[in-house]
């Protein structure tokens, strides 16, 4: 039997359009699980819809009646809870580098992307958030229609950025080794997040990083490649 599981997970205007990195972070550490959850489709205005996690963000994660947010004490919450199924982690060192792996993820590539992505995003969600979105990602980037101007660098930033991922996939097929885990999945949910609101070609046919993307796409049963995304070449 399924556990009592909700995940409250961003989407565009088109509902089926789900995007977050940090979402997408644990629709693949569920799908390691072997588990399913119902999905709420929330939008970044609808923080009422959400208050009763104590804060404003998702993705949130309802489990009977104990609500976690947070993506990386998410996959921390799902680990502890069903220790009888395949392990995200591989063990309490395993542990502690996928955080390291979370949080260069999150510090290092958020950043650039976000330069890449911000103008096709705004077009692809609600109207009722546009103005919000706006105005809160402006405040860091500056405005939203002088950002392509740099799209070429940026790409350049992120492939630089991304050579201690192509030594690694190099090597072997997974950050994690033979087979994926957490660590793969906090970097995979960043290039889920520009598959799923952007066309640019992110990553050159030859690079390592390109190949362990493909890899990952077809991962489990091949669940984030059925997703919504940009276009039939998205990046």
């Amino acid at each position: 039997m399924n556990p009592d599981l909700t995940l409250y997970d961003l989407a565009g205007a088109d509902a089926s359009l789900r995007f977050s990195p940090h979402c997408w972070k644990i629709h693949m550490a569920l799908a390691h699980k072997g588990l399913s959850a119902a999905t709420v489709p929330w939008r970044f205005t609808e923080k009422e819809e959400i208050a009763f996690s104590g804060q404003k963000l998702v993705p949130v994660l309802v489990h009977g009646g104990q609500a976690v947010s947070d993506s990386w004490r998410i996959a921390c919450h799902l680990e502890d809870a069903f220790p009888d199924r395949p392990s995200l982690f591989g063990g309490e060192a395993g542990r502690n580098l996928s955080l390291f792996v979370n949080s260069w993820s999150d510090a290092t590539l958020v950043p650039i992307l976000a330069r890449l992505l911000l103008p096709s995003i705004h077009a692809l969600i609600h109207e009722k958030d546009r103005d919000y979105f706006r105005a809160t990602r402006e405040k860091r980037f500056g405005p939203l229609e002088q950002l392509p101007a740099g799209y070429a660098a940026q790409i350049e930033a992120l492939r630089a950025a991304l050579q201690p991922l192509r030594l690694t996939l190099a090597r072997q097929p997974y950050l994690a080794g033979a087979a994926p885990a957490y660590a793969d999945y906090a970097v995979f949910g960043m290039f889920m997040w520009a598959r799923c609101t952007s066309a640019l070609e992110l990553l050159a046919p030859d690079d390592a990083v390109h190949a362990w993307r493909e890899r990952l796409l077809d991962a489990h049963g091949g669940l984030a490649r059925a997703a919504q995304a940009a276009s039939a070449q998205a990046a």
